[in-house]
């Protein structure tokens, strides 16, 4: 397997989708001539020409709006959002149709379509290049969310995106394009949306993260004196509420990770009735090491001493 950044395997997950599959498509903001401000799709256009990697207008809900009538027309195209907080003006679009129009026809229609975007701070960017709005999506309704943490995971959960028959946000953490390494599977390499991943194993307290912040929690996993176990949600809709579940019952005690504004990431939205449903796994003494009271401001304070190292 070939060790890539994670930006270098999402391009990697487009040359075999787009080899793959005819109609998957990719339009958006400088993905054709200039290969992605982030060279996301760089040779794309070369390869397969300027009709399946569309240059589009600065224009976010055109964009969308455009790739809703692709779909019909039946095409799969991937949006790029060039940063994440540039796709609010497309929410309208993802909110009050994309998502609704499979029941509104009453599945007589699908929209396999993808919207892409880095996502995140810790890049030392302007206003509107550092959101993580990960809960606006996972609040609409019809739409699945990805967020990968490895190159990967990247490349895999792009390629079932690409070929889910229904819309899929992927976010990226665009802190680890090119600070991130990993081996990657060559070829065809598809992570089924849903499924999340355990990065290793413990017996005291479970850390649950996603994207950024799955590094960062290993990280502080190594710095507390505790066996810590880490699940990588990696879809946070439909979320893998068994593997969240037998997380807890394991450890006895979960530490959500966000990186998302704090009223959704204490803990985030999406992982909220798994922490309700199972406050008495929650609270169950750890394995060994007798009872101990965990504070999310432990790993907050790790994550702040460690984001100044």
């Amino acid at each position: 397997m070939a060790e890539l950044t994670l930006v270098e395997a999402i391009n990697d997950g487009f040359h075999v989708e787009l080899g793959r599959d005819p109609d998957v498509m990719v339009m958006g903001e400088d993905v054709g001539r200039a290969g992605g401000v982030f060279r996301a799709t760089a040779g794309l256009r070369e390869r397969f020409g300027e009709n399946r990697c569309v240059d589009t207008p600065l224009a976010e809900a055109g964009i969308l709006g455009s790739a809703v009538g692709l779909c019909m027309a039946g095409w799969r195209p991937v949006c790029e959002m060039q940063y994440d907080a540039f796709s609010y003006p497309c929410l309208d679009q993802l909110i009050t149709h994309v998502g609704r129009y499979r029941w509104r026809t009453g599945g007589a229609m699908a929209f396999p379509l993808v919207v892409r975007m880095p996502y995140g701070g810790g890049v030392r960017a302007p206003e509107l290049h550092d959101d993580s709005p990960e809960t606006y999506y996972v609040h609409t309704p019809g739409v699945k969310v990805a967020i990968p943490s490895t190159p990967a995971d990247a490349k895999g959960l792009l390629a079932a995106a690409i070929r889910d028959p229904d819309p899929v946000v992927v976010l990226e953490p665009k802190l680890h394009y090119r600070t991130l390494r990993g081996e990657v599977p060559e070829g065809e390499h598809v992570v089924p949306l849903g499924q999340a991943r355990t990065v290793r194993e413990g017996d005291d307290l479970t850390f649950v993260a996603y994207g950024s912040m799955v590094p960062l929690a290993e990280q502080a996993a190594d710095a507390l004196d505790a066996s810590v176990e880490i699940l990588d949600i990696r879809t946070l809709k439909p979320l893998d509420e068994d593997a969240l579940i037998a997380a807890a019952a394991k450890t006895g005690r979960g530490e959500p990770a966000s990186a998302a504004a704090a009223p959704a990431s204490r803990p985030p939205a999406s992982v909220t009735p798994w922490i309700v449903s199972r406050q008495e796994a929650m609270t169950r003494p750890s394995s060994g090491r007798g009872t101990r009271t965990w504070r999310s401001e432990r790993l907050v304070t790790l994550a702040a001493t460690m984001a100044q190292v």
